[in-house]
C-alpha cells in the first residue's frame, strides 16, 4: 500500500506556518509510478519559512520524504513555489 505522500508533507509542514489552509501540495506521477513530484506553493512569506536560510528546512523535508519513498520504491522529488513569484525552487 502506497503511503499519502501528501499527509505525510502535511504533518511536517503544518506547525510552520501560519495559515496552513492556504498551502498548496499536488502530487504528480511520473516514469510509470516510479518518481513522484510533489510540489508545495504557499505565499511568499510562508514558503521561504520552509525553505530556510539556505534552504536547509526545505533539503530536511525533501531527506525525510524520500526516505518515506524508499519503502515505495519510488523516487519523490519536492520543489517548493511562491504563489506571489511563480518562481521555483528546486
Amino acid at each position: 500500500m502506497a503511503m499519502d505522500y501528501t499527509k505525510i508533507i502535511h504533518a511536517i509542514i503544518d506547525p510552520m506556518v501560519d495559515d496552513p489552509e492556504s498551502l498548496f501540495i499536488r502530487e504528480i506521477n511520473e516514469n510509470n509510478g516510479k518518481d513522484l513530484k510533489i510540489v508545495v506553493a504557499a505565499k511568499g512569506d510562508e514558503i521561504s519559512r520552509l525553505i530556510g536560510k539556505k534552504g536547509q528546512i526545505a533539503n530536511s523535508i525533501r531527506e525525510i520524504v524520500s526516505i518515506a519513498g524508499k519503502s515505495d520504491e519510488i523516487h519523490v522529488h519536492i520543489t517548493f513555489e511562491s504563489f506571489d513569484e511563480g518562481l521555483g525552487v528546486e
